[in-house]
């Protein structure tokens, strides 16, 4: 039976996917998928150290704390690849999991003095969710949503003000610092969109989960069409979409198996994972299933000619 939990669960859930889709969109035209990898894992670690230094879970100062991190690891990854000279991906590599193992050996530990779980960290707790409300004009709504909700406002904000630069950033840097664009400042304002949004989706779907959100529901809108605007706009209904029907298949697949129930942060990930493979399969153009209808017409053709 659906109720209105389940409501405020999909709310929030599609809330996180649209936020994580926005910056995502331009972190796979820009070839940098992995640093969304890298952010996400690596902010654990200011999850840790603030709650280590403030002795609470305020959400305020753990928010601050990882935010902090997110920053310095895209800092740390152009630092280690410029001065070590070594591939950008090697680099992301070398600081993410650096960076995640320090976190999980501090939550550990933070975990030993207070009811800090390591799952939900990595797995998220969106179902539990709509029990954390807030007021908003007289609304009691999840918290989790109202602040999704304010950093999907703030990045569809800074993508609407800034669009043509960042869209010149994203195919052609050089060109952009010519035409008096910072390329760099660019970088370092998605890298902070990224981790902003990473840390605001900890609660909802941890910090495993969120990787779906900022990238495949971009990678399947790239399959599906060439233009920015139409990708951004795909990939915001591919992420609601994912969302519903994610929530929906954690109430009724597992019983097709003989289980109670499983996590909606995950089946809304594998949800991604469906439209992705449907996008591949399918999409009018680079779909697998389109060219291979494509080349056998061709060679249907081809072999009708010489038979004439």
């Amino acid at each position: 039976m659906w109720t209105s939990f389940d409501t405020w669960i999909v709310v929030t859930a599609a809330l996180c996917a649209v936020a994580c889709a926005l910056p995502g969109c331009f972190l796979v035209l820009r070839k940098m998928s992995m640093m969304g990898d890298a952010i996400s894992h690596a902010v654990l670690p200011g999850l840790a150290v603030a709650f280590l230094i403030t002795g609470t879970r305020a959400s305020s100062a753990m928010f601050l704390g990882a935010a902090i991190v997110g920053i310095l690891t895209a800092i740390f990854t152009q630092w280690v690849s410029k001065v070590g000279n070594v591939d950008r991906g090697a680099a992301m590599g070398i600081v993410f999991t650096t960076l995640f193992a320090v976190g999980l050996l501090l939550i550990v530990r933070a975990a030993d003095n207070v009811d800090l779980d390591p799952g939900c960290v990595l797995y998220g707790a969106i179902e539990l969710t709509p029990l954390d409300v807030v007021k908003v004009g007289g609304f009691d709504i999840p918290r989790a949503a109202a602040v999704l909700g304010t950093v999907l406002l703030i990045n569809f904000g800074i993508i609407a003000a800034l669009f043509k630069e960042m869209r010149l950033s994203a195919f052609d840097p050089a060109l952009a610092d010519t035409l008096g664009f910072s390329s760099r400042f660019l970088h370092y304002l998605l890298m902070t969109m990224v981790a902003v949004t990473t840390v605001a989706s900890f609660e909802a779907v941890g910090s495993i989960i969120v990787i779906a959100m900022l990238i495949v529901p971009a990678a399947t809108a790239l399959l599906l069409t060439r233009r920015l605007i139409p990708m951004i706009a795909i990939a915001v209904g591919v992420a609601v979409i994912a969302a519903v029907l994610g929530h929906a298949s954690a109430l009724t697949v597992p019983k097709w198996f003989g289980f109670d129930t499983t996590t909606s942060s995950g089946m809304m990930a594998a949800m991604t994972g469906l439209l992705f493979g449907l996008a591949w399969l399918f999409s009018p153009s680079e779909g697998l299933v389109i060219r291979w209808l494509i080349q056998r017409r061709g060679s249907d053709g081809l072999h009708e000619g010489a038979s004439n």
